[in-house]
């Protein structure tokens, strides 16, 4: 049942996550509009509760708070576009992934049709949308979030990371670099065994233990990297290098994919080049922060 109290909000978008983003709000007692270009894919929250807006100017109509879950921001001017004569006065919370320059350039198409823009970026999967483990990073105007982020609390835990509208987009692809590249990496791994006749289930413990133990190194290596001062006793490029290496040499003779082990080597490689050899392996950071054209 609705709450009257409750802010009304529209969701723009029903695949998984924003489906999943209607029944949390409708849990917590919102009056939620929504609509899809496939009308069908809100048959399922409608009726459990969401009111069906037929067009897009229907659904802005209904509430000052607007939710988008889309594939991308054309996604965003080719619905919107068409209707926005409806955007004055309305706080769009975009939570769709694109590049920083694009949603910069969002946030000031909004601005001219009388509308403000909040950046979003769920970091968990739709399934995990309003569970504890679930947080959402924010960027744009700090006035406009906190008018409502006790409405996109329940989503999960928001953090807003600054008035840059970027801000979020980027914090949302820096955990996700982390994320995918991590999976390609244990599938490779997976791979490397899986041509000595290792299975996948057998290999799983190690890996997870590796995946496990990875923080450990992350505090030194944010300090050494805000000091530019990379002690290398422990391990040092060279010595890591030679061990890149020899995972490209090992994969080519199992006969499997060449190019993450390839672009780790090369890391190495440009730092040795740059002089630290002897320094840690986060020294490979000036390298990466450094785009090589040549």
């Amino acid at each position: 049942m609705n709450d009257s109290t409750r802010e009304p909000v529209t969701v723009i978008g029903l695949g998984p996550m924003g489906q999943a983003m209607v029944r949390v709000l409708l849990g917590r007692g919102h009056r939620v509009t929504v609509w899809n270009r496939t009308a069908a894919r809100a048959d399922a929250v409608v009726a459990e509760g969401a009111v069906r807006a037929g067009t897009p100017a229907e659904a802005l109509a209904a509430s000052e708070l607007v939710l988008l879950s889309l594939t991308d921001y054309q996604a965003m001017y080719d619905i919107l576009g068409a209707a926005e004569g409806a955007l004055g006065g309305r706080v769009v919370v975009n939570l769709s992934s694109d590049t920083p320059q694009r949603t910069r350039d969002a946030a000031g198409w909004l601005a001219e049709r009388g509308a403000r823009l909040l950046v979003g970026g769920i970091m968990v999967p739709a399934e995990l949308v309003g569970s504890d483990q679930a947080y959402v990073f924010y960027s744009g105007p700090k006035a406009v979030f906190d008018a409502h982020e006790e409405t996109l609390r329940p989503i999960g835990r928001p953090d807003h990371r600054g008035e840059d509208p970027a801000l979020a987009q980027l914090y949302y692809q820096a955990q996700l670099d982390i994320f995918l590249t991590s999976l390609s990496a244990y599938l490779h791994a997976t791979a490397l065994l899986r041509a000595a006749g290792v299975e996948a289930t057998t290999f799983l413990p190690y890996a997870t233990e590796t995946f496990d133990t990875m923080s450990y190194y992350l505090g030194d290596a944010a300090r050494e990297i805000e000091a530019g001062t990379y002690p290398g006793d422990l391990a040092s490029v060279t010595m890591m290098g030679a061990t890149a290496d020899h995972i490209v040499g090992a994969s080519a003779a199992a006969g499997i994919d060449l190019d993450l082990p390839r672009a780790v080597r090369s890391h190495y490689a440009r730092a040795i080049a740059a002089g630290h050899g002897k320094d840690s392996w986060t020294s490979l950071f000036e390298v990466i922060s450094r785009r090589d054209d040549g």
